[in-house]
């Protein structure tokens, strides 16, 4: 064997062992007659010894050595004289007595630290050197850690794990398919999936009953921090269920990671809220619940005073922001200029401080009263010292302006720690969105989510009122997941391809497999998925789901280290029956 003991592993219950190790030279170091190497490996880092004195010619060959050569050495654990609290072979260290070296390494483009010199764009060229760091590192154990816990819980509960096919049919609703051109099928294509979504609806008519599946999706679209074309879902299906019953599973699901994991128990239920209320109080259908600052609706206290930005918006908001009535006008003129960034969009902002004093100051005060300013004051419940920030406009877009607001002052005042975790379900969301370019609704979930059952009838007089038996689990402002009860009875499912635009003919062509699987005996059934890369990236505490992903794609959608996407070659093309035509942007 290359070693009998790995580099984290020894303790001074070990001295006067001998023992072999094996591993990455992570630094050296030579002090007079003596020679440190650190030598690194998955489990950790031990200190090794080579003695002028005792054995030159060994010395001299460890002088030699450079950074992440992998080396094999054999040695006796000895007790340091100066230990190192920072690690946990930190009390012993190796006398080496014979050294091998396994292969000599270049020297790396950054430095394999945790505080690493290197930029993204590097490391992701060289991601197998970046893998090497053990803060990267550890984000792949938590991931490893939490597919086991999720897969021993799930079939604790009776869950089947079942693999669905990579290569399916195109389906037109969401975001952009990744296709796969056919060589046996000239001409036609396979589609990469988005999701399971009708694999998992057809293994319950298929009478599976409770399944899941830790699953590769695939999505062309647009990136960002936590969005990869290829993401994984901790996807799950169950039959004869309601939404409670399924809110239950996965809420018994998190907590149990966040115990197993991160040593946090929920005692109480987790909180749920409407989507109404969600996009009332915090202009988001994910919330940080983290801290308050819930808007409140100003526009009938504010209006009738001759401010024609007042008087002439659809919605006034504000929030208010506990003891931050000090802001400097610098301050306040920098938040004034973030609400009007273009990504924001909001014309102008409005102050009222509440001083400790108990007077209060505004940027408006030639339109409203002491006595206006203390109304607006006490429908915001605001305390001596307390700032409140107000936007107005067009309803929706204000409120999503307002939201990014309230998580800017969360960020501000330090209400956004990471080890703080607010977990919340928002439910009852709109069944459907309408488009007014295209003048037709889109499902806002998936087209097989079922209605309210109490909202049924409203689908022939006023669609748009439609609630969703629809839910997403959210934590920190971090939308983890979402699912649905599921349309098992194919009238309600061809009603709602009628409403969404489909004709008969296009809706058998996409969706016939499903609708004649519903006429041989669907059980009511419904779901979730929750993102994995998302639930180890809040983990962590990571900005980005790429830092917990072993070979990530940058935010163009390319590997670059593998060099990904790439043209193919004629020959490929031509098995293909492919011809490749690039348009010219106009």
């Amino acid at each position: 064997m290359y070693r009998t003991n790995t580099c984290g592993e020894l303790r001074l219950a070990d001295v006067g062992k001998k023992v072999t190790l094996a591993g990455w030279i992570q630094r050296s170091r030579k002090m007079g007659g003596m020679t440190f190497v650190d030598l690194r490996d998955r489990f950790g880092i031990t200190q090794l010894v080579f003695n002028q004195e005792t054995n030159a010619e060994l010395c001299e060959q460890a002088n030699h050595l450079g950074r992440e050569f992998v080396i094999q050495i054999t040695g006796r654990v000895a007790e340091r004289s100066n230990k190192n609290t920072h690690i946990e072979t930190g009390e012993i260290e190796i006398l080496v007595d014979e050294l091998k070296v396994l292969n000599e390494a270049k020297t790396p483009p950054f430095t394999i630290e945790d505080n690493t010199d290197g930029g993204d764009d590097i490391r992701m060229k060289y991601r197998y050197l970046d893998l090497r760091r053990a803060n990267v590192r550890a984000n792949l154990e938590l991931r490893h850690k939490m597919a086991f816990e999720v897969r021993s819980y799930l079939d604790k509960l009776g869950f089947l794990e079942v693999e669905t096919p990579v290569l399916i049919g195109s389906t037109p609703e969401g975001a952009r398919d990744f296709v796969v051109p056919s060589r046996m099928n000239p001409g036609q294509f396979y589609a990469l999936p988005q999701s399971p979504q009708t694999l998992k609806q057809l293994l319950m008519v298929s009478g599976f009953d409770r399944y899941f599946q830790i699953v590769k999706c695939f999505r062309d679209e647009d990136l960002r921090a936590d969005r990869q074309p290829e993401f994984t879902q901790i996807d799950c299906e169950m039959s004869f269920v309601e939404q409670e019953d399924v809110l239950n599973t996965f809420e018994g699901l998190t907590k149990h990671l966040f115990k197993t994991l991160k040593s946090i128990e929920f005692d109480k239920p987790f909180i749920k809220m409407t989507w109404e209320d969600a996009m009332k109080y915090y202009g988001s259908d994910k919330p940080d619940m983290r801290f308050d600052m819930k808007f409140v609706e100003l526009k009938e206290v504010v209006s009738g005073r001759d401010f024609i930005v007042f008087d002439s918006a659809e919605y006034v908001g504000g929030i208010c922001a506990p003891q931050s009535a000090v802001y400097t006008r610098k301050q306040l003129d920098e938040l004034t200029d973030f609400v009007k960034r273009p990504q924001i969009g909001a014309k102008g902002l409005v102050y009222i401080r509440c001083n400790e004093d108990g007077t209060l100051k505004s940027s408006v005060d030639k339109f409203y009263s002491e006595d206006d300013l203390k109304r607006i004051a006490d429908e915001c419940k605001a305390n001596p010292g307390d700032l409140i920030l107000i936007l107005a406009g067009e309803k929706r877009k204000t409120q999503k302006a307002l939201c990014e607001l309230r998580l800017e002052m969360g960020e501000r005042l330090g209400l956004r720690d990471k080890n703080v975790f607010a977990p919340l379900w928002v439910v009852d969301f709109p069944l459907f969105e309408w488009d007014d370019e295209t003048e037709r609704f889109y499902a806002m979930h998936h087209p097989f989510t079922s209605p309210k059952p109490e909202d049924i009838e409203l689908l022939d007089t006023n669609p748009g009122a439609v609630r969703a038996n629809a839910y997403d689990m959210v934590i920190n402002g971090v939308e983890l997941g979402g699912g649905s009860i599921r349309i098992h009875d194919s009238e309600l499912q061809s009603k709602m391809f009628k409403l969404l635009g489909f004709t008969q003919e296009q809706a058998q062509a996409q969706f016939g497999f499903l609708m004649n699987a519903f006429k041989y005996g669907a059980p009511p059934h419904g779901g979730l998925a929750y993102g994995l890369d998302r639930f180890v990236a809040i983990f962590a505490g990571l900005d980005s789901i790429r830092d917990c992903i072993a070979f990530p794609k940058n935010t163009s959608g390319r590997d670059v280290m593998l060099d990904a996407p790439t043209k193919i070659s004629d020959e490929q093309l031509e098995e293909l029956h492919l011809k490749v035509e690039i348009k010219n942007p106009e």
